[in-house]
C-alpha cells in the first residue's frame, strides 16, 4: 500500500486506541476500514498494464487453528479475494488465498491485524463454566466475532464500490470487479477442480459477545509495530 494511504491509517487508529468514547472510537474505525476499502477501488485501472491474480497459503498453528483459518478466509472473502480451506499441512490449519496484488496486500495486513484481535478479546472473556462448556463458549466467540468482522468490511467494499461508481460512472467499476471476479474463479478452477463448501457449527453461548466484539474491532491496523500475536487461550 502506498506509505501516505498508511500513514493516514496508522493516525485514525492512533485517536481510535487513545479515546475512551466507544462512538468516537467506532467513528475512527469506520474511517480506517473505508480508507482501506477506497485504496482497494482506486486499485482499479482498466486503462494501465493487465495484471493477473496471485495466491499465497497461508498457515495457522493451534491453538484454535481451524477457527483463526476462517477468521483468515473470510477475511480475505470480504476483500475480494477467493480463499478456499485446504486443511491440515505444515504444522498447522492452511488457507490457500487466490487475489489481486493489492487485495492480496489488504487481505494479509486485515487479518495479521484482527488475529491479534481476536487474541487479545478472546483472553479477555471469562466464558461460564469449565472444561468443554467453556471451550464451547470460547468457539463460538471466535464464530460470532468472525462474523461480525466480515459483515462490517463487506458494507465497506460496497460503499466504497458504490461511491466510485456514482463519482466516475464512465469507469464501469462494476463490470471491472466482476471480469476480476471471474478470473479469480477461474485461477482456482485451475488448481482445485472440485471445491466442497461448508459451514461452521457450534453449540456455545458466546457468539452474540463475540460479535459484539467484532464490531468495536479496528478494521485498519497494519504490522507496523512487529509485535507478536499473543496465543489463544485454549
Amino acid at each position: 500500500m502506498r506509505e501516505r494511504t498508511l500513514e493516514r491509517v496508522r493516525k485514525l487508529l492512533a485517536k481510535a486506541e487513545r479515546t475512551d468514547n466507544e462512538h468516537e472510537r467506532a467513528t475512527f474505525m469506520a474511517a480506517a476500514s473505508a480508507l482501506m476499502a477506497k485504496h482497494g477501488i482506486d486499485s482499479l485501472d482498466p486503462d494501465g498494464p493487465r495484471q493477473v491474480p496471485g495466491d499465497r497459503i497461508v498457515t495457522l498453528p493451534p491453538p484454535w487453528a481451524r477457527e483463526k483459518a476462517r477468521l483468515v478466509s473470510l477475511v480475505a472473502q470480504a476483500v475480494r479475494c477467493r480463499p478456499l480451506l485446504i486443511g491440515r499441512g505444515d504444522g498447522g490449519q492452511r488457507v490457500h488465498v487466490f487475489g489481486f496484488a493489492a487485495d492480496l496486500e489488504r487481505a494479509d495486513v486485515l487479518a495479521t491485524s484482527l488475529l491479534l484481535q481476536m487474541a487479545s478479546g478472546l483472553a479477555r472473556t471469562r466464558p461460564p463454566g469449565d472444561g468443554g462448556t467453556a471451550r464451547a463458549y470460547r468457539r463460538s466467540w471466535m464464530l460470532g466475532f468472525t462474523d461480525e468482522v466480515y459483515r462490517l468490511l463487506r458494507e465497506a467494499e460496497s460503499h466504497a464500490a458504490a461511491r466510485a461508481e456514482a463519482e466516475v460512472p464512465t469507469a464501469g467499476t462494476a463490470l471491472v470487479l466482476a471480469d476480476r471476479q471471474a478470473e479469480l474463479e477461474q485461477a482456482v478452477a485451475a488448481h482445485y477442480p472440485r471445491v466442497r463448501l461448508s459451514v461452521p457449527r457450534t453449540s456455545g453461548t458466546g457468539y452474540h459477545d463475540g460479535a459484539a466484539a467484532g464490531r468495536q474491532a479496528d478494521l485498519g491496523r497494519t504490522r507496523m509495530s512487529g509485535d507478536p500475536i499473543p496465543a489463544l487461550a485454549p
